[in-house]
């Protein structure tokens, strides 16, 4: 059902704040994993419980935090046309990403990493935010339900397909795609529903807990809020920004990339 307050037109700087930190950790992996590719340091960044599990976490951070601002936009009735406006800027970023690993990474471009995902995930998750509490319950389904992909290609060979590019965004697959980052439907999926439910429960019985505090921002504060809120053109722009960096370092001591 939903809810009856009056809609609200503020920010809500915690949500900001918990997306900021997710930008954050994203920002220091994601430095490592330049360092790793360029030879200044060796780590493996596709195998390592210590690098994967990181992976993992920040990815679940941003579509648990993506599923409370989509409760929050349903709970103050935002408008489809809101939404497409919003829809059509993460798809364009996807595009963006997939362009520039074609680039840096001709034989293993991302074709539905973190933003093709959250575009997909966006809209099957507006569509169903009037579930309620069921979300739960739909959210730990999808995340179980890759076990199914082993036991159905047992008894229907066809079902291979599933690992193919065309259908492996689906999630139900076996082999672990050749991408630079891959977020399929499932599990994922399971995840922003958990952040959609966690933020229709606390919008209707917590409200406060997501407002911003009463006493003033401090500068960290206030710079963490901002991240927040341009988190797109963050994620966009830090990559190229810290390999140009990285490219003028081993240029400045002498070092042939590639060589």
């Amino acid at each position: 059902m939903r809810f009856l307050q009056a809609p609200d037109t503020g920010r809500l700087d915690r949500i900001d704040l918990l997306r900021a930190g997710a930008m954050l950790w994203m920002t220091v992996f994601h430095f490592c994993f330049d360092l790793n590719h360029f030879g200044l340091i060796e780590q493996n960044f596709y195998h390592d419980p210590f690098w994967t599990r990181q992976r993992t976490a920040i990815v679940s951070l941003f579509l648990f935090t993506a599923g409370l601002s989509q409760a929050v936009a349903w709970h103050r009735q935002q408008a489809w046309s809101r939404f497409w406006r919003r829809w059509f800027q993460i798809a364009g970023a996807a595009l963006l990403v997939t362009a520039g690993s074609m680039l840096m990474f001709p034989r293993s471009f991302i074709y539905f990493g973190v933003l093709h995902g959250i575009a997909v995930m966006l809209i099957v998750v507006r569509l169903t935010a009037h579930w309620g509490a069921w979300l739960w319950l739909a959210g730990a389904l999808a995340m179980g339900a890759r076990s199914l992909a082993a036991p159905l290609m047992a008894v229907w060979p066809e079902a291979e397909a599933l690992n193919t590019p065309a259908l492996n965004w689906l999630g139900l697959i076996t082999r672990k795609p050749v991408t630079e980052d891959h977020v399929p439907l499932l599990p994922w999926l399971g995840v922003m529903w958990w952040g959609m439910a966690a933020g229709q429960w606390v919008l209707k019985h917590r409200p406060g807990w997501l407002q911003a505090s009463a006493r003033p921002a401090g500068p960290v504060r206030r710079t963490m809020v901002t991240l927040g809120r341009w988190s797109l053109s963050y994620y966009l722009l830090h990559q190229p920004v810290m390999i140009g960096l990285l490219l003028v370092y081993l240029w400045l001591r002498g070092f042939t990339v590639g060589a």
